[in-house]
């Protein structure tokens, strides 16, 4: 499992979860962050500083919101 960033991010890019992340596994997409699945370590030190509250464990994601992991991760698949 992975934490995933969802639709409140979509034109906020805050960037204070990029700051406390200690893998760097945040990126900054045109119109939103997005945490890559593959080096995320799960640690959770970028859900508490979300000021809209964007980042979910990808379990407690909202339904509406769940195909923001696939968001997510589709966006590292592109970058390589």
């Amino acid at each position: 499992m992975t934490y995933v960033i969802a639709e409140p991010c979509i034109d906020v890019q805050d960037k204070a979860c990029v700051e406390e992340c200690p893998v760097d596994c945040i990126a900054i997409g045109e119109n939103m962050l997005y945490i890559d699945p593959e080096t995320c370590v799960d640690c959770g030190a970028c859900e508490p500083v979300c000021p809209v509250e964007a980042i979910y464990y990808e379990d407690d994601l909202p339904p509406e919101w769940s195909h923001y992991a696939e968001t997510n991760a589709r966006f590292f698949r592109s970058e390589s």
